[in-house]
């Protein structure tokens, strides 16, 4: 056991780049991402989607429209129904895989898009998570290199900018990337880390309003010399993982 990590916080985003839900435990499976993370994402009208997993660039994202960092969302499983509420929006609920569902939330997401070029035409799913890689990733962050930036800046940053799935807290800062090239075991689960997540303008955002609050490209860039934030992991192991867990290195 490495002494004092252990598993803080899990997020899951049903839809990639419109909402992120808490989770208390969750099972992962062998390969894939969180069940039911970036599951759907919104196609813009000038997408040209293939079969399977697209890149971001097809997608509405809240790197160009900072009013999405404010959604939060709730997945009923059960029911197979997405909640979603935004400071500017009353709630809405709905089925994603059902044509009135589809229309009822591209509905209720178009005013938050005033002044984009791109607007939200499709809501799609590939059978798998949407993630920003082309393999089914986990991210994996660490509070204290979050505490470090917020407090170059003077700021609290929050959680919710980053749109991570596992915060660690035990490290220190910027630890997270010695972990290249080893598996760590979480709970149940053994995941391989494998590279280091490159940011973007999203993470400008406070996530209570929607509205850019802070440069965290520049903050990281003059800091650290780079605009990386937290790495990407491989399931390599399925399990169970759950808050509180222990977080060690296995190989």
């Amino acid at each position: 056991m490495t002494i004092g990590w252990r598993l803080a916080q899990i997020f899951r985003h049903p839809i990639k780049a419109h909402g992120r839900e808490a989770l208390g435990h969750v099972t992962l499976t062998q390969g894939r991402c969180l069940p039911f993370d970036r599951h759907w994402a919104v196609a813009h009208e000038a997408a040209a989607l293939m079969p399977g997993w697209n890149p971001c660039m097809n997608f509405i994202r809240g790197a160009k429209t900072p009013s999405l960092q404010a959604i939060n969302a709730q997945f009923d499983a059960a029911r197979h129904q997405i909640t979603l509420t935004h400071p500017d929006r009353e709630p809405v609920t709905f089925d994603p895989d059902t044509p009135e569902g589809r229309a009822e939330f591209l509905a209720w997401v178009a005013p938050l898009m005033e002044g984009e070029r791109a607007q939200p035409a499709r809501l799609v799913s590939a059978g798998r998570g949407m993630t920003d890689t082309e393999f089914e990733s986990v991210s994996l962050l660490n509070l204290a290199s979050n505490r470090a930036l917020g407090q170059r800046l003077g700021l609290d940053l929050g959680l919710d900018r980053w749109r991570g799935n596992i915060w660690i807290e035990g490290l220190a800062p910027w630890e997270e990337f010695d972990l290249l090239g080893h598996e760590i075991c979480i709970g149940g689960a053994t995941l391989k880390i494998c590279e280091r997540i490159e940011r973007c303008r999203a993470t400008m955002v406070d996530c209570t309003t929607g509205r850019i609050d802070v440069n965290t490209l520049d903050a990281l860039e003059e800091a650290y010399g780079h605009t990386e934030f937290g790495v990407y992991a491989i399931v390599t192991q399925g399990g169970e993982i759950a808050r509180g867990d222990h977080v060690e290195i296995v190989a």
